[in-house]
């Protein structure tokens, strides 16, 4: 019964299903040729790709496909990033990158859970996928190899921000246990060190003060890293003619938006994304509704969160400067209209909102030309090379 099934199964399709649960030492791989075929499992060492081929062409073999079959596959999206997708791709297997999160659970307390058990899960749902179950999960958008690497200066610098901040606050949590404090830190920390003294008149301790001084070089050292990577992207924003640098000078022309809300949102989203719609834009951002419906019980449980973080963080923060810098404009005088006589919870959950349109906007104005109704323009020159000029707003924010 057994060889009659596989032989039904493969006579169609002659497709090999490849599912992947990959580990930091050893991948584990589960084949199949489809529903009803016991899934073939096998560990192989990370990254070996010699190896990962010879156990596709045994898989092959053994469930008696040509050595030209088709070959379907797929992964969750994690650490080893793209590498492997555009690795298979490049050999002629049609792979596709699942975000986690969309993967459907048993939703009980507990839960037996291993490499073997997931790859076996995915192996099911690959099959279900490429028989029509377009909606069984979320496939992710794979960037160009070009269009990923644009991508590092500002994370990197957003990761460097988070390690400053992590840095100051634990220079100002040694102080504050000893009942010091000072305003800020900054170049002159040394000074202001010497100058401390606790409650009855004494210098900071010795190792204490050792230890905040280390500290503080490691600031330094962050946030000189800092200063540099800024200064190489002023220095791309002023002399780059690539277009999608371009559309950054665009984004600086509105009042409003700085260096690092344009950079961002062009790197991020639009200069490699390809945008239906709105909804689409919404949904890659995470800034969509949730609404939840069963029987006479309705109610709405926020936005999904489930898009970029980074552009939606950024978008939180230039809603509020949009406020301030594009008073007269459509965007926020509806905000005013709706959420201006409201307490602090309705102005939070409006902003998130006028986050949704202002993105939408400010897409529109990119691919169509179009200027958010009442916007003001500004000259993107004085932001870049620091003169008196339009401000921006979200780089203390995001500092």
């Amino acid at each position: 019964m057994a060889a009659t099934r596989k032989n039904q199964i493969t006579a169609p399709g002659q497709v090999l299903y490849l599912a992947f649960e990959l580990g930091g030492d050893r991948w584990k791989l589960a084949f199949t040729i489809g529903q009803g075929q016991a899934p073939r499992f096998r560990s192989v060492p990370a990254r070996e790709v010699e190896v990962l081929e010879v156990e596709i062409a045994k898989a092959k073999r053994r469930f008696g496909l040509p050595a030209d079959a088709r070959v379907v596959s797929c992964y969750e999206a994690g650490r080893d990033g793209f590498w492997l997708h555009r690795y298979l791709v490049k050999q002629g297997v049609e792979n596709s990158i699942v975000d986690s999160s969309s993967i459907e659970v048993n939703r009980r307390k507990r839960r037996a859970k291993s490499d073997g058990l997931d790859a076996a899960k995915l192996l099911s749902m690959l099959v279900r996928f490429h028989s029509g179950e377009t909606k069984v999960w979320s496939v992710v958008r794979v960037p160009e190899a070009a269009a990923e690497d644009q991508r590092q200066l500002h994370r990197e610098l957003l990761d460097l921000k988070d390690q400053r901040t992590s840095l100051g606050n634990t220079i100002q949590g040694l102080l504050a246990s000893q009942g010091l404090a000072v305003p800020m830190v900054d170049e002159h920390f040394a000074k202001h060190l010497e100058a401390l003294r606790l409650w009855d008149g004494s210098a900071v301790p010795g190792e204490l003060q050792a230890r905040l001084l280390r500290a503080w070089e490691r600031w330094r050292f962050v946030d000189r890293q800092i200063k540099d990577l800024e200064a190489e992207r002023k220095k791309r924003i002023r002399r780059s003619q690539t277009p999608h640098v371009d559309q950054v000078r665009r984004l600086l022309e509105m009042r409003g938006i700085g260096l690092n809300g344009a950079w961002l949102l062009v790197f991020e989203l639009f200069a490699w994304r390809q945008i239906r719609n709105r909804r689409q834009l919404g949904g890659l951002v995470g800034l969509v509704p949730t609404p939840y419906q069963s029987g006479d019980s309705q109610r709405e449980q926020g936005i999904s969160k489930a898009g970029n973080r980074h552009v939606r963080k950024i978008m939180i923060e230039l809603a509020w400067g949009w406020l301030r810098w594009q008073p007269d404009s459509a965007l926020s005088q509806w905000f005013e209209r709706r959420f201006g006589c409201g307490n602090k919870r309705a102005r939070k959950i409006g902003i998130v909102a006028l986050a949704r349109k202002l993105l939408i906007a400010l897409w529109r104005y990119l691919e169509q030309g179009e200027l958010p109704q009442g916007a003001k323009l500004c000259a993107w020159q004085p932001k870049v090379n620091g003169r008196k000029g339009e401000p921006a707003p979200e780089l203390a924010l995001s500092a």
